[in-house]
């Protein structure tokens, strides 16, 4: 049950100190702000910031859309701030309902409206194309379906009543959550599955163990564990969720879920959870209908790289894409690209109540989000074990654009990727790094339009490359329960009580060597490395997250915010043979592209070369008169380089791998695969 990162914007918007909004404006957006911090409108003043008054990030995008609701003024995330106090917001609001603004606002530039037919094949979203390349083998560190699993403690269940009632529960959250009918096609598109097809509607396992001794239910546990861990759903295949259910001794059980990742995103996670055992719950129960599905999100999408919006978000990324640091060189004992991991591993820890509340409350005082202190905290254990301080990081954000008061309550797989250089000065105090990280955290989400995805794969071009660009990732969802409006609730009719605390969970995602999550269950902060383990040296993860944890437990005490932070005196990698220390080499992206193969240039020169030639032209809308002109330089990426390999075979020209095809992916180079593939 995890949720992706939330924008983190810190500075306010310059018109916001050049205009003011009329009282009752400024009135009726601090009325949605105390609903949306479940407060009195007396506890929110107008010269208070969001942050100030108990709200975060993640909470904003909540805020956001209630004010488009409400007011009917569409705002850009970037335009919402959680520095913000009540009058500043109701400024820019007021500018953009009377068009007197100076031009600094980012309306949103699109309008959703319902697909005329909901059957119709819609795209995937970028960060979607990134796990449905991920599972075909084609780049490193790939796997067969990219999933989280997750399973949770029931208590006091009623054993007889439980499987029915959750089965019934799936079936109408099917009905109300299109996405949960998805299925992804060969071409790289996706679909919803009527409710009358017989494999639309995911279907509850249950297992029996209410008579085993406890050795045998332990093991068979282990079993479903292991199962579901490594055999994740895949909507390409069938339903993109696998819920089961085990019946233990002593009226106790497991949930298990394993959730496909191209269909459900962290978010969606706790409003799957909170649906679903509301309908468990409650035969009789009836969800607020949806307006929209994702489907209509998605659809909408594709006219944003058409609108200015987009256009200035990418020039803004592309102009400093030659400056972006290398991944940080953490030390290897495997080549990224010679191991075939199967599951991630993982180091957890918690901070409890106490301590985590006492973490927030000093990072409202210090005027930074709890996710910008846990970012900056990574930052520096990251810097310690790599040696250097400058490095290029990779987060996952929520990006839910507010086109929609339904948005946020969709189940999809709505997260994108954002990449952020990371440049640490050599001895800062902790306060000065966090509010360093938030504010680069807002320059960057200020031009969330476009996605990490897209930007990594201009990155790869450029550097010639087609190795994931940035493989270490930061993921926080600290403030979803907030966002959401409650907890996952303790006790769900005969499921019984709810344990969160007792969970087990794995997690796999395609490209990522190290990922560090952070999330809330009944008031803890729970601390997640998942990690490629055959990559790492064990001590070396467990050294570098005992550094992490201890400084996330200094930070619930002042001192902590005033310590000068200990960092490398380097600011790169050395680029010398790191061989004795770093058996495996460092983790890094090489400069040099996989070349033509030692290919003569010059024009196709014989039947196969043009007709890879022919190919290229018509899927990349670009001539291809050069038989060592290489397919990403060219304007591919992963995606249609897979919907390319799948084309040729099926018109009986030979089946390549996609992770052959990137061994030199030019036209002389497919071709001769082509013909190997023949000759085999």
């Amino acid at each position: 049950m995890t949720s992706p990162t939330a924008p983190e914007p810190t500075a306010p918007t310059p018109t916001a100190a050049a205009h003011t909004a009329p009282a009752d404006l400024v009135d009726a957006v601090r009325a949605v702000w105390a609903d949306a911090l479940e407060t009195d409108l007396a506890h929110v003043p107008a010269d208070a910031s969001f942050l100030s008054l108990g709200g975060d990030s993640v909470l904003a995008v909540r805020m956001a859309a209630m004010l488009r609701k409400r007011l009917g003024t569409p705002l850009a995330l970037a335009d919402v701030r959680v520095e913000q106090n009540a009058a500043q917001l109701a400024a820019l609001v007021h500018e953009r309902s009377t068009g007197s603004g100076t031009g600094a606002l980012r309306p949103l530039p699109l309008d959703l409206r319902r697909r005329p037919d909901p059957e119709e094949p819609f795209p995937l979203l970028p960060l979607q194309q990134g796990y449905f390349v991920g599972q075909q083998d084609a780049w490193e560190l790939s796997y067969r379906s990219a999933h989280h699993y997750v399973d949770i403690g029931l208590e006091d269940i009623d054993a007889d009543e439980a499987p029915e009632a959750l089965q019934d529960a799936l079936e109408r959250l099917a009905e109300h959550q299109a996405v949960l009918r998805a299925r992804i096609l060969p071409d790289g598109r996706q679909r919803i599955l009527p409710l009358d097809d017989p494999e639309a509607v995911p279907r509850l396992r249950v297992t029996d163990l209410r008579d085993a001794d406890e050795e045998t239910a332990a093991a068979r546990l282990a079993e479903i564990r292991h199962e579901m861990s490594t055999e994740g759903p895949d909507p390409s295949r069938g339903c993109g969720l696998d819920m089961r259910l085990t019946l233990m001794p002593g009226d106790r059980a497991r949930l298990h879920s394993s959730t496909s990742l191209l269909i459900i995103d962290g978010w969606s996670s706790g409003v799957f959870y909170r649906d679903l055992f509301a309908l468990v719950s409650d035969y009789n129960a009836v969800l607020a209908p949806l307006d929209i599905d994702y489907g209509d999100y998605v659809t909408t999408l594709r006219d944003l790289p058409g609108t200015e919006a987009w256009q200035q978000d990418r020039d803004w990324w592309w102009d400093r894409l030659d400056g972006f640091p290398l991944p940080p060189a953490l030390p290897l004992v495997a080549d990224p690209g010679e191991v075939r991991p199967t599951l991630m591993g993982t180091r957890q820890a918690v901070l409890d109540p106490r301590r985590w509340e006492a973490l927030r409350r000093l990072c409202t005082e210090h005027g930074v989000t709890p996710s910008a202190a846990m970012f900056a905290a990574f930052a520096a254990a990251v810097a310690r074990a790599c040696g250097h301080r400058r490095f290029l990081l990779n987060t996952l954000q929520l990006n839910r654009l507010p086109l929609h008061p339904d948005v946020s309550r969709l189940v999809g797989a709505f997260s994108s990727t954002m990449l952020l250089p990371v440049d640490l000065p050599e001895a800062p105090v902790f306060a000065d790094l966090a509010t360093r990280a938030q504010g680069d955290i807002g320059d960057a989400l200020a031009h969330n339009l476009i996605t990490g995805v897209e930007v990594s794969r201009e990155l790869g071009r450029r550097r010639g490359t087609h190795r994931p660009v940035a493989p270490v990732v930061f993921q926080s969802t600290l403030g979803v329960d907030a966002a959401l409006g409650s907890e996952v609730p303790q006790e769900a009719g005969p499921l019984g009580e709810i344990d969160l605390l007792s969970h087990h969970q794995q997690l796999r995602t395609p490209q990522v060597a190290l990922e560090v999550r952070l999330f809330e269950l009944r008031g803890e902060l729970v601390v997640v490395f998942s990690l490629v383990e055959e990559l790492f040296a064990g001590a070396d993860v467990d050294r570098m997250f005992a550094d992490l944890m201890a400084t996330v437990e200094s930070l619930t005490e002042p001192e902590g915010w005033s310590a000068v932070v200990a960092l490398p005196g380097a600011v790169d990698a050395e680029q010398t043979d790191t061989a004795r220390r770093a058996p495996g080499g460092r983790l890094s992206v090489p400069a040099a592209a996989a070349g033509a193969g030692g290919a003569e240039p010059g024009p196709p020169r014989d039947e196969a070369e043009r007709a890879v030639a022919a190919h290229w032209e018509k899927l990349l809308d670009c001539p291809v008169d050069e038989r060592t002109a290489d397919f990403f330089a060219l304007g591919g990426d992963s995606l249609l380089a897979v919907r390319m390999l799948a084309s040729l075979a099926r018109e009986g020209l030979g089946r390549v791998t996609p992770r052959r095809f990137l061994r030199q992916p030019t036209v002389a180079g497919l071709a001769a695969a082509l013909g190997a593939s023949d000759a085999g």
